[in-house]
């Protein structure tokens, strides 16, 4: 069976249910603890979180921890970086709603549609899946919907309003031909790392860094007597990542944080970097494994011209751009129309032709001519990478419009300079966003008004005891 955390379509907040409310039916709370049911564990701003969600976000993370082996630490150290996480989403969720930022229906309905397809699934396999793991369909519906936001108020907020120059082109490429930049100049490699953080508050005063800095060195010496990195990153870690031991993911070398760029292909799977200073706090990056580009091109003679090949995709497709008179949902169904139509046999070229909104490539029957990685749009050449040669994609939304995208041939070729100057304006963008986001999300949480209720003898000693191995 595909498990429930093989399924997210997105990375940040599906890990969670955050929507049951009084009126769910719902059994005693964990045996012992004598917990009221509607108890407020926490206020943020105008909003409460109920012991009640607390107990089912909880008793969920530790089923994944469980799934994943990971070790669970005691309950009050999980309750805190659960109820932490639930105080982040809900702050989201109303900043979504203050910038103007909804999902409709039909928007959450493509996207559950959208995932059910990922997975070569029907909408009743995924329901059946989803409820087999314990989670409703409904609860796992409102999760997506609290995704779509979060990723929506990131784009209006942070994605929307980054700027790269040309002088920060040509810096970085001045660094790669130099050899300065260790990351984007490793040939392709990838990483698969993950973080543990001990935050620092904005304007923290010496005494409050002195605190993190200790706290942090102390994490430092058990990882080097051998505590499993995941373990402390479930318990010590402030990053978003903490509930899943820390793990960032895999990253292409021109994809890591600035500040782990320099260090992380310095090591070796398995190793641990040293404290290293941002204005969030101190942060020990480990190397989980590695993949690709210069580590496996440099033991053959040929590495030099493997490295400098790229593939390349040569792809058509349709545009639909929304307006007064056009709603994302009209969009969207216009095309998956579209898309019927030619798998039933009519010509591609000649549906772009009469429908698309890219009059550039309408012209020539929606063809885009052979592309490189970095030269479209993040989303864009997501969905183009998922496809073998003659699929067609679901219909599919960028900041462009709607899109329905077929490949028609791939192959290996070298860069042309322009190609690699929009690569290398693409690094930058993604890499600025994550990091603009962070510190979004970091003052976000600052600025509200925040009192966390949770007793320090709250959860009995039982499950207060040593940490707990699955």
């Amino acid at each position: 069976m595909i498990r429930m955390h093989k399924l997210l379509l997105f990375p940040l907040l599906l890990v969670l249910s955050v929507t049951v409310r009084a009126e769910m039916t719902f059994g005693p709370g964990p045996e012992g603890t004598g917990h009221t049911l509607d108890a407020i564990v926490a206020v943020v701003n105008d909003d409460v979180i109920t012991r009640r969600e607390l107990d089912v976000a909880v008793a969920q993370i530790e089923r994944q921890l469980q799934q994943k082996k990971v070790p669970i630490p005691a309950r009050p150290i999980v309750e805190k970086q659960v109820l932490e996480r639930l105080i982040l989403t809900q702050l989201q969720v109303r900043a979504a709603e203050r910038n103007g930022v909804t999902i409709d229906d039909a928007t959450l309905n493509a996207a559950i549609e959208t995932l059910a397809q990922r997975n070569k699934m029907t909408l009743t396999q995924l329901r059946q899946t989803i409820e087999k793991d314990g989670v409703s369909f409904a609860q796992f519906r409102d999760d997506i919907r609290r995704e779509l936001l979060s990723a929506r108020l990131r784009q209006k907020l942070v994605d929307s309003q980054i700027q790269i120059s040309e002088q920060d082109v040509e810096s970085l490429q001045a660094q790669i031909g130099s050899g300065q930049s260790a990351a984007v100049g490793s040939g392709g490699r990838e990483y698969h790392i993950a973080q543990i953080l001990i935050a620092v508050p904005e304007n923290a005063s010496p005494t409050q860094i002195e605190a993190a800095k200790r706290q942090a060195s102390e994490v430092l010496a058990q990882l080097r007597k051998g505590i499993d990195f995941r373990q402390l990153a479930v318990s010590a870690s402030s990053g978003r990542q903490a509930l899943e031991g820390g793990d960032l993911g895999w990253r292409s070398a021109d994809q890591l944080p600035t500040l782990f760029a320099n260090v992380v292909p310095k090591l070796r799977p398995g190793q641990f970097s040293e404290l290293i200073r941002s204005p969030s706090g101190f942060h020990i990056v480990k190397l989980l494994e590695i993949r690709g580009g210069a580590a496996e091109a440099s033991a053959s003679p040929a590495s030099t011209d493997k490295a400098a090949l790229i593939t390349q995709t040569h792809a058509r497709h349709i545009l639909l751009r929304t307006s007064a008179q056009r709603s994302d949902e009209e969009a969207r169904q216009k095309l998956t129309q579209l898309r019927e139509q030619i798998e039933n046999g009519q010509e591609f070229a000649a549906l772009a032709r009469v429908n698309s909104d890219d009059k550039n490539s309408a012209a020539r029957g929606g063809d885009l001519g052979w592309t490189s990685p970095g030269t479209m749009v993040v989303q864009f050449e997501q969905e183009m990478a998922k496809l073998q040669p003659n699929q067609i994609s679901p219909p599919f939304k960028t900041a462009f419009g709607w899109h329905i995208v077929q490949v028609l041939e791939r192959r290996q070729g070298s860069a042309p300079p322009e190609a690699e100057r929009a690569r290398i304006r693409e690094a930058l963008m993604r890499r600025r966003a994550d990091e603009e986001w962070e510190l979004a999300l970091r003052r976000l949480r600052d600025e509200a008004y925040i009192e966390v209720r949770l007793a320090p003898d709250a959860t009995p000693p039982a499950a207060a005891a040593a940490t707990k191995t699955p």
